[in-house]
């Protein structure tokens, strides 16, 4: 099978949308909704959507790895963003009637500082050299997880630098239905985008871990493939979505051959998320982590110590993994 794309960026709904003035599901404060009409978009229809690979939109914080001090590392999202004047600016050119006519950035002057470390995402768009801003006014990027700084400790949690292995959640290799915790080399999923789940990410809207004892798992994106999908017809999904077990999800997400990524979430919709039972959570989950082959005595608080202590043990479902560290 080819390997999936990365997500570098925000990807596109499936189908045109449109804007209606009531609050957000979505987003607390927001008074308006962003809705699928029944219409597929240029973009989907561009990129041949119904050739496409439909896999499971997974609700985390999206991360990358690549190299960094001539290693495999981790990296947490950082969109570098414009600062409150430019912010303004580009707020009122939006709302304005002359949004026809195209907004001028000053790279250098308009937004925030972000670390010397921080580097653009793939395939943003260039000019003179700097990276330019997406539709929404923010330049999307990435920053190294260094071990110890702690507003990324739950990106930390997930990986080790001296083995260079990190935590990973997928389908089990000899049974899709059984879900999968290893520790995987970084060499192996360079250059490929995962979502961080957990305890504190998002709200945690899988259950997993607990406040005491908080758990982190990285998913690469395009694991979870999705079989039985519907016809791509706004209300055959909507009835897929409310109807099926499959259908527990937070959205679809089309690996498209040209490596355009295009989505579907439950609230272009109209639908809730988060909800109580998710698939994800519906299917056993093995350990299998093979750390003695280290031959080193991992932190006793660290993750990768407490799989170690469980390996090879089966549970029912994900967020049945209860722990004390």
């Amino acid at each position: 099978m080819r390997r999936l794309g990365s997500v570098q960026r925000k990807m596109p709904c499936v189908f045109v949308t449109e804007v209606k003035e009531e609050p957000s599901a979505k987003r607390e404060h927001q008074p308006f909704k962003v809705l699928a009409t029944e219409t597929i978009s240029h973009k989907a229809l561009e990129a041949d959507i119904y050739s496409a690979i439909p896999t499971e939109k997974v609700d985390g914080t999206c991360c990358y790895v690549t190299t960094y001090k001539g290693q495999p590392y981790l990296w947490a999202r950082l969109d570098r963003k414009p600062n409150k004047l430019a912010e303004k600016r580009f707020k009122n050119f939006l709302h304005s009637k002359q949004n026809s006519k195209e907004f001028f950035w000053n790279v250098e002057e308009d937004f925030k500082p972000v670390p010397e470390c921080w580097i653009p995402a793939k395939d943003t768009e260039q000019l003179n050299g700097s990276p330019m801003p997406d539709e929404n006014g923010h330049i999307p990027g990435w920053v190294p997880v260094e071990k110890n700084n702690k507003q990324y400790c739950w990106h930390s949690s997930v990986v080790n630098y001296e083995f260079e292995i990190a935590l990973v959640l997928k389908h089990h290799s000899d049974d899709p239905g059984l879900l999968e915790i290893s520790a995987v080399p970084l060499s192996d999923l360079l250059e490929q985008t995962l979502e961080l789940i957990g305890t504190n990410i998002n709200g945690n809207p899988y259950g997993l871990g607990s406040k005491k004892h908080p758990l982190h798992l990285l998913i690469p994106h395009g694991a979870f493939q999705i079989r039985n999908l519907p016809t791509l017809k706004h209300n055959d999904l909507l009835s897929w979505f409310e109807g099926c077990r499959e259908g527990k999800i937070e959205g679809i997400v089309w690996h498209c051959n040209d490596g355009c990524l295009i989505k579907v979430h439950r609230h272009h919709l109209g639908l809730c998320w988060p909800i109580p039972d998710t698939y994800l959570n519906s299917k056993p989950v093995t350990i299998n982590m093979n750390l003695n082959k280290y031959e080193y005595a991992f932190d006793a608080k660290c993750l990768f110590n407490y799989f170690s202590k469980i390996d090879n043990q089966k549970f029912s479902r994900l967020k049945d993994i209860v722990f004390s560290v």
